[in-house]
């Protein structure tokens, strides 16, 4: 007995996953561009993001992809903080939309009439549509199917344990029993990783008098905070603005939890006068009701404030970024005066230079935080993306000539800097994951190398001194000294001194390093080059400069 009990529970639970899993995926497939499209073009204001994460999210069955995609979209920039906290809204209350599709099925529809069908329909539209949107849909209603049957074998399961165990004699009653079904509810949620599955769950159980409603109603409310889970996850090491929407997320969900928490016995009975109980006690409907009216409750409480949230955010999480990326020069009030604006350009884009090579520098450190470098890099994007903008702005001013031909220059100058950066990203990534043990000499001739491109990095953080003149020698003898250890790895790699897998990784790793190296030289002579050598660089060579320009 007990055994046909559990296996019936573990397969039932089993089947319930998979369908839910084949059933998201499938969706989210099908969908295809229309879900970038939806997110990315359809959220304009808060109240527009809102209706978009409602319909993506009753789309495609899943809150934490909506939430995962979001803090996507924020991080590249198609999409706002004030525009992903109404679609953050938005997937709450989409995500509803799986306890009416358990409550419909479970109260009203013979359930294997309706799976066995979906299940056939769709390994037929898989098998007849392969690469094309059919296959998607077919994994879709085949999860569909396998996700009701599923939902059938628990809900036997759990009638034959009410009528094997006495349950009634392990509820809790008060507070403290509320409180245990919350915990339960995140604990299931956290499990599963979708708060969809973990409702439809707690829904069967409802149905088969497992739990009581109140319990049912706890462990629902349970469910919103567990789903923060991955949003916690999906930004461990991202940037800040990912971290803000993951805040706005717990924040959301966390408050309407207690809210609701709070409100449970008036929510009820609210709901019991809205749902259409009689002496049957019609439990999925009642609880799908209470689901959806605590979350549309947390939707109304926030979404009048959903400014204040954004500031908050802002002012709490990556300020130091925002400061540091700020420009210190680049005003629009001197935007007037076009000499003034390039003389503002000219400065921060030095900055920028600045930050560019102290970057690098510490990067090539085994002391450099990871933590750190996100911090620094979020501030230099800030800070490149300010002075293109500016750029744009002096592109529409009557210019004169000589202002005209220096601002493609200090694109150009941006693009280095950005470009040596990306660059260096790779690089402090893989250098964790590699393995720089070499035997003499080669590893001699790796510290040179290194060596080398930290002075490179130094001269070139002093335009103006005497030593800048002799970078274009200095690029030169570091290409030589590339080029040995090139081929010491090569040959070590076909001694079997090292493995080869190991060796592709280093000569990629070194060679990303020297193009780092130029690149941040490239934008430091061309910002050299921004202004009259006179005003930056009294002895400088100017012959010697423009030769430079023309080979960069």
């Amino acid at each position: 007995m007990l055994f046909s009990l559990g296996a019936g529970l573990i397969g039932g639970l089993g089947l319930f996953l998979l369908g839910m899993r084949l059933m998201t995926k499938g969706l989210r497939n099908a969908a295809g561009n229309a879900l970038r499209s939806i997110l990315g073009k359809w959220t304009k204001t808060p109240l527009r993001g809102l209706a978009s994460g409602f319909m993506v999210t009753a789309l495609v069955q899943s809150s934490s992809a909506i939430t995962v995609a979001v803090i996507g979209f924020v991080n590249a920039g198609l999409m706002t903080l004030p525009q992903s906290v109404g679609v953050i809204f938005g997937s709450n209350i989409g995500t509803t939309v799986t306890s009416w599709i358990v409550a419909a099925v479970g109260v009203s529809v013979k359930v294997k009439a309706l799976a066995l069908p979906l299940i056939g329909l769709g390994a037929l539209l898989r098998l007849t549509g392969r690469h094309s949107r059919r296959e998607h849909l077919g994994d879709a209603l085949t999860g569909f199917g396998i996700f009701f049957l599923g939902i059938e074998i628990l809900q036997s399961s759990f009638h034959d344990l009410g009528g094997a165990v006495d349950l009634a004699s392990f509820n809790i009653g008060g507070i403290p029993g509320i409180l245990l079904f919350v915990v339960i509810g995140a604990i299931l949620t956290l499990l599963m990783q979708s708060s969809s599955a973990a409702m439809a769950l707690i829904l069967t159980a409802g149905m088969s008098n497992i739990i009581t409603l109140e319990s049912a109603a706890a462990a629902a409310i349970g469910t919103n905070i567990g789903t923060t889970s991955t949003a916690l996850f999906s930004v461990i090491g991202a940037t800040y603005n990912a971290k803000k929407v993951a805040a706005a997320h717990i924040i959301f969900n966390t408050v309407t939890a207690l809210v609701a928490l709070a409100t449970i016995p008036l929510l009820l009975a609210i709901v019991k006068t809205i749902s259409p109980l009689d002496e049957t006690f019609d439990m999925a409907t009642t609880l799908a009701i209470f689901h959806t009216l605590f979350n549309v409750l947390g939707v109304a409480l926030f979404l009048p404030f959903t400014k204040r949230l954004v500031n908050f955010l802002n002012r709490h999480i990556g300020r130091d970024v925002a400061e540091l990326g700020q420009p210190k020069y680049l005003d629009k009030t001197i935007l007037g005066t076009p000499s003034l604006a390039m003389d503002a350009l000219f400065m921060e884009s030095g900055r920028l230079g600045e930050m560019t090579r102290e970057i690098c520098q510490k990067a090539l450190t085994s002391k450099f935080r990871h933590v750190d470098f996100i911090k620094n890099k979020m501030a230099h994007d800030t800070l490149a993306t300010a002075i293109r903008s500016y750029c744009v702005k002096i592109q529409r001013l009557d210019l004169p000539d000589a202002v005209a031909l220096r601002l493609p220059a200090v694109l150009r100058v941006v693009q280095y800097y950005k470009k040596a950066l990306n660059i260096i990203t790779e690089i402090s990534q893989q250098h964790t994951f590699l393995d720089h043990s070499l035997p003499e000499p080669t590893a001699e001739t790796a510290r040179a190398f290194r060596r080398d491109v930290r002075n490179l990095l130094n001269v070139a953080h002093t335009p103006c001194a005497p030593e800048f003149m002799d970078i274009k020698q200095q690029l030169h003898q570091l290409d030589d000294v590339y080029h040995d250890l090139k081929d010491d790895l090569l040959r070590i790699g076909a001694q079997g001194d090292i493995d080869l897998n190991t060796m592709v990784s280093l000569l990629e790793y070194y060679s990303s390093m020297r193009q780092m190296g130029e690149q941040a030289v490239k934008g430091t002579t061309y910002w050299a080059l921004l202004r009259d050598m006179d005003l930056t660089c009294a002895n400088a060579d100017k012959e010697n400069e423009y030769t430079w320009k023309q080979e960069a």
